[in-house]
């Protein structure tokens, strides 16, 4: 499908890509790993042709198509959530024009056995088969389940698009680029701005998508579930693995042993070989054997290993000071802005030591809560108490936004560090992977995950005993990931942490609350035993959450609904089967209708393109209401066994 020959790419004198070649086959899954500036994004906008080869040529066969998320896009801000997405299907609207325009010429010829005709019809076969092939018949429902895979609720459809936050936008363009189903996919960190049931929704549709996958990805846990195969970018060169992630990390450090074995071999023959030349430059005796060595140096390819790979981020948290037992009592909390309630009904207390993840689909009120936490938002309902002597560090989403980008990171640092502590700031930037020159670089023109690991550095001057971290890991490296959550493991205070990163949690957290349909709820125990108690599965699992009753705190230990529970889901019961009723008498009205065309067809010798016209729209219209039914159908059943 897509080849990769031999492709150079330099600027200047620096050589970021040097002869590398790979095929991206149909049904591939691939993992593009490497560093940070290793030229992962380069790669895809060379294939896209954004970008092109200093040597070397991309290509791709004839029929494929390439769709291309990047990290950062725009998004129109004229049209509703519903119309942008349905832009998705420009080439289907358009064959739906051809086809209702060559029908009604078909129509009106009469001349059936000219050879215009017969190529009209042969045209319209064709229209119709790639309409079908596109999805035509089925785009409404597909355009539905993509955006609740999503994350998107039914009332957000007819939401102008301006009123969604970035990530919100970034979901917009991933849903149009699944519905225009590419031969190809080319993903970019498509997770960062998913909350951890879209990303499992999405782990399944690529899994079963039937084109090729390359993704971009610092999720461990969606690289294994989504790749089979691991190509590495590394010193301008790839490494091809037919392994997903996991395995790939294995069998790299073997082949880096390996490396850096021959790498130690040649270094001493290299030594040897120097001292012979030094020794025995100046004698007639040797000048034959002087010659042959330093050809031999110089014909020698020399090995490289890898330097920042070496590299430790030594990250570790300053000692926790000494607080009161309880940390946080939170009581029957509730945020609302204006007219839009957030949440309500959180009742729980955060203890000395407590690792707690916060988790929940966008929107629900993680951050809200965060923030709340810290200070700075408060409560519309219920209260918040801060323990004795509780000191909060906090890492928000935007901080590395609210460094200012003309200071440097060196003096990004100075400014808040405050006595001896000074004096160890080029240690501590390098820690953080600053070396050299890059202290003096400007915050502005860092990349995010450098950003990241500067404000990581800048919160950890001072000591805390609660650490409220919100999404500490997005634009963050592997390597940076695995070090700070062993950071945060060691850490002898309190850990609040915002996170859809699976892997990241697995392990550190041993409380998870979930914001969910306007309530918190806590389950005891890691982010897998709660994934494993939530079944969160499926795209059916996720529609079920549009017609389940709220849970909160306040719901009983047995998990039984209270008298007032009750009258709701009986009163949402009647509601959702008088729908289905509904449903099913419009669809026999529209059953006897279609029979009635059916059987004027039958006897007409001719009919007009109007009647045909007619007939395909109630046709449509039947297959729209089936899709209804079988979902209202589904709700009235679940809302039945909840």
């Amino acid at each position: 499908m897509i080849s990769v020959d031999n492709v150079s790419v330099s600027y200047g004198g620096w050589t970021l890509f040097d002869g590398i070649s790979f095929l991206v086959n149909p049904k591939d899954r691939i993992g593009l790993v490497g560093k940070n500036g290793a030229g992962k994004t380069t790669l895809l906008r060379l294939i896209i042709g954004e970008q092109q080869p200093t040597e070397g040529a991309i290509t791709r066969n004839g029929d494929c198509t390439v769709g291309y998320l990047p990290q950062q896009m725009k998004v129109a801000d004229t049209t509703t959530l519903l119309e942008e997405t349905a832009t998705a299907f420009a080439e289907v609207l358009a064959l739906e024009a051809e086809i209702e325009r060559l029908t009604a010429e078909i129509a009106l010829r009469e001349d059936y056995e000219s050879d215009e005709y017969a190529a009209l019809l042969q045209r319209l076969n064709e229209a119709n088969d790639h309409y079908h092939i596109l999805g035509g018949e089925t785009r409404d429902a597909d355009i539905e389940k993509t955006l609740l895979g999503l994350g998107f609720r039914r009332e957000d459809f007819a939401r102008p698009t301006s009123e969604f936050s970035g990530g919100w936008r970034m979901r917009i363009e991933l849903a149009k680029l699944l519905l225009r189903r590419p031969s190809v996919f080319l993903l970019d960190e498509p997770t960062n701005h998913l909350d951890i049931e879209s990303i499992q929704w999405l782990e399944e549709y690529l899994k079963n998508y039937s084109g090729a996958v390359l993704v971009i990805s610092h999720d461990r846990a969606f690289l294994d579930n989504v790749t089979n195969r691991t190509i590495e970018l590394s010193l301008g060169k790839i490494y091809d693995y037919k392994l997903p992630y996991s395995k790939f990390v294995v069998a790299r450090a073997e082949r880096r042993a390996q490396q850096l074995a021959a790498y130690q071999n040649q270094q001493r023959l290299i030594e040897k070989s120097e001292e012979f030349i030094e020794k025995f430059r100046y004698k007639p005796t040797k000048s034959n054997q002087v010659q042959s060595r330093i050809k031999q140096l110089d014909k020698l390819e020399r090995i490289e290993v890898e330097e920042e790979d070496l590299a430790t981020l030594n990250i570790k948290f300053p000692p926790a000071p000494r607080s009161g037992q309880v940390v946080a009592e939170i009581k029957e909390v509730g945020k609302a802005f204006g007219e839009k309630r957030v949440f309500s009904g959180a009742e729980f207390t955060i203890t000395k030591g407590d690792k707690i993840a916060l988790v929940g689909r966008n929107g629900e009120g993680k951050t809200t809560f965060a923030r709340m936490l810290i200070g700075q938002l408060e409560p519309t309902e219920g209260s918040i108490r801060i323990g004795a002597n509780v000191s909060i560090g906090y890492y928000a989403q935007n901080q590395d936004d609210l460094m200012n980008g003309e200071f440097t990171v060196y003096d990004t640092l100075d400014r808040v560090a405050v006595g001896d502590i000074r004096t160890r700031l080029r240690d501590i930037l390098g820690a953080f992977l600053f070396r050299g020159e890059d202290v003096d670089k400007k915050v502005k023109v860092l990349s995010g995950g450098e950003r990241s690991r500067l404000a990581m550095a800048r919160m950890m001057l001072e000591p805390h005993n609660l650490l409220v971290l919100d999404e500490p890991t997005n634009h963050m490296d592997m390597r940076s990931k695995d070090i700070l959550k062993s950071a945060i493991q060691k850490f002898d205070g309190t850990v609040v942490v915002v996170s859809h990163d699976r892997e990241f949690l697995d392990g550190m957290v041993d409380k998870v609350y979930e914001f969910r349909d306007g309530g918190v709820r806590e389950y005891l125990g890691g982010i897998y035993y709660f994934l494993e108690k939530r079944k969160i599965e499926s795209l059916q699992e996720l529609e079920r959450k549009s017609v389940e009753v709220p849970v909160t705190e306040r719901e009983s230990s047995s998990g039984k609904l209270s008298y007032e529970q009750k009258k709701e889901q009986e009163k949402l019961l009647r509601r959702l089967r008088k729908a289905v009723e509904q449903i099913e008498s419009e669809l026999a009205g529209v059953e006897e209708q279609i029979a009635a065309y059916d059987a004027r067809f039958a006897e007409a010798a001719e009919f007009s393109a109007e009647d045909y016209k007619a007939y395909d729209e109630l046709k449509k219209h039947y297959d729209h209401l089936m899709h209804e039914w079988e979902k209202a159908s589904y709700e009235v059943e679940i809302t039945e066994n909840n």
